[in-house]
């Protein structure tokens, strides 16, 4: 340990009741003799942090000339019918350095965790109020540099705590294709903005499946890529180990397209640090659009997850239709067969020793051990607690306080054991991945459920959601990635469409090797030019 002095300066506020105080807090006795050499050591501490606070913050430059804010404000209702935006606001390079650009004449939008400087962002939330971000998060200055057009943001769910739609103090996300549905969550405007083609693309973050989930239920195109390969910078987190973003579109070219557009390190967010430069990012969707035979899948192998088929949540329907899935890809001339892999049901207990716990100390001083951008200022409208944070927070926002809370002291080794145990979980698709090139489960194991009735209880709540991660928070953990493709439609048997004829989409998730988003995609766009989803 250095300090750089051990006088402190007149007027110090680290008084010796100061001292006491600490010392209470931690439990711990110190000896009369050392107290006041202690108390001077706080205090020239007091004096360095104070110091260190008092400097400009350093944030990551936006260029407002030439990508400036126009036109932003809060959506009127009758131009939000579906309740799917969270602002608006026009966003369009002026001074573009190509007229080729990736995404040029594209709409994008953002999930409201993505920060655009001077831009509110609600977070689907009350529990904090009024956060304007400083900055733009990367890929929003990376949508813009390649062409790109925003026009507002779409809401998340409560601080991004629901894989269904109706959190946020806006009100409930519709689904486009059943009102009074949920349209997954948390990335659920998203998915609707982009299923209703009000946007062509969308951003989303999945911290345990809200990519995948709104892609799923909204019957579009979801994509969580390896861990890192898009940056992170500037976006609201949960638990940096399972924080990714990822692209939302209608079809397997669009995503592959905005993957490229979007993905690569930006040497600020250490998530990404692995990842290749932007420059050296594949042309993901051109080399798909290069393959000789492209529905040719023969080279392929394929393993269907076992454990990914059991389970008492899984409606049997989504089961049939996601194995008629799987015997379509074997039709395209993959290897498809079943491989077990019984670590993958325990997946969904260490993704929640993980996000919970990370997930609330995360919430109080921010991430620790880190290198990158801290949004410490959204951080300081959480931390410390107060009571009108609590009376509005979401009923998950409070299961994650008391979770957390709770481990401090009743399994304060937790948070370690899931980390370890993560890298067991990956290890364990890795190993299957050596003989298959890609694994395969439902993405979800029943469809879009309805809305939760007003006034519903906390249970009532997440029993709307209950095991519907049970086949994606895993790889978060590990960092697998995957990507959910819509393969048919299911009528709906519960809530107030229930015998209408109405019909909503089941998926297929696609996982791979770290790295391998080609492989993938290209199994993905096999199978989707080979089959119409909506006819299965």
């Amino acid at each position: 340990m250095s300090v750089f002095s051990v006088i402190p300066k007149e007027g110090n506020p680290v008084t010796s009741a100061v001292f006491e105080d600490v010392c209470k807090s931690l439990d711990v006795a110190t000896k009369d003799e050392e107290k006041e050499d202690y108390r001077k050591l706080l205090a020239v501490f007091h004096e360095s942090a104070e110091e260190l606070m008092a400097m400009p913050d350093y944030e990551p430059e936006t260029d407002l000339k030439r990508f400036p804010r126009i036109n932003v404000h809060f959506p009127e209702k009758k131009d939000n019918e579906y309740g799917a935006w969270a602002w608006k606001v026009h966003l369009e390079d002026t001074a573009p350095t190509s007229q080729d650009g990736l995404l040029k004449g594209r709409t994008i939008t953002l999930k409201d965790n993505i920060a655009v400087k001077d831009v509110p962002m609600l977070l689907g939330t009350a529990f904090v109020k009024d956060y304007v971000p400083k900055l733009d998060a990367t890929v929003v200055t990376r949508v813009l540099e390649a062409g790109g057009i925003i026009p507002g943001k779409a809401v998340c769910e409560n601080l991004c705590h629901s894989a269904t739609s109706h959190s946020a103090p806006t009100g409930a996300v519709e689904n486009p294709r059943a009102k009074g549905y949920s349209s997954g969550g948390s990335s659920s405007g998203c998915g609707v903005l982009v299923a209703l083609g009000e946007v062509d693309m969308a951003i989303g973050a999945d911290q345990g499946g809200s990519v995948r989930i709104p892609a799923c239920n909204c019957g579009l195109v979801g994509f969580k890529p390896t861990f890192g390969l898009i940056p992170y910078t500037g976006c609201g987190s949960n638990e940096p180990t399972n924080d990714h973003l990822g692209p939302m579109t209608r079809n397997v070219l669009d995503n592959a397209l905005l993957l490229q557009a979007i993905a690569g390190t930006d040497n600020i967010d250490d998530r990404s640090f692995a990842a290749p430069p932007p420059s050296s990012i594949p042309h993901y969707r051109q080399n798909l659009l290069a393959l000789a035979s492209p529905r040719d899948l023969s080279s392929i192998r394929i393993g269907i997850i076992t454990e990914s088929l059991a389970g008492g949540v899984l409606d049997p329907r989504v089961k049939t239709t996601f194995l008629a899935a799987a015997s379509g890809l074997r039709s395209l001339g993959a290897t498809v067969e079943q491989v077990s892999i019984p670590m993958h049901k325990k997946g969904p207990a260490i993704w929640t020793g993980v996000s919970k716990i990370g997930g609330y100390l995360n919430k109080t001083s921010g991430a620790f051990g880190r290198r990158g951008h801290q949004m410490w200022d959204l951080n300081s409208l959480m931390h410390p607690l107060k009571q009108d944070n609590w009376d509005n927070a979401y009923v998950s926002t409070k299961n994650i306080y008391f979770n957390g809370k709770y481990a401090e002291t009743a399994f304060p080794f937790l948070l370690a054991k899931a980390t370890n145990l993560s890298r067991r979980l990956r290890d364990a698709y890795d190993q299957a991945l050596e003989k298959y090139d890609i694994l395969i489960t439902p993405t979800l194991p029943y469809i879009a459920t309805s809305h939760a009735a007003a006034g519903a209880t906390p249970l009532e709540q997440i029993a709307k959601q209950v095991g519907l991660t049970s086949n994606t928070c895993q790889f978060n953990q590990t960092g697998h990635p995957a990507l959910t493709l819509p393969v048919g439609l299911l009528e709906i048997q519960e809530g107030p469409l229930a015998g209408s004829g109405t019909k909503l989409p089941v998926g297929l998730q696609i996982v791979g090797r770290w790295w391998a988003e080609e492989t993938v995609l290209r199994v993905a766009y096999a199978w989707e030019l080979g089959y119409e989803w909506e006819k299965m």
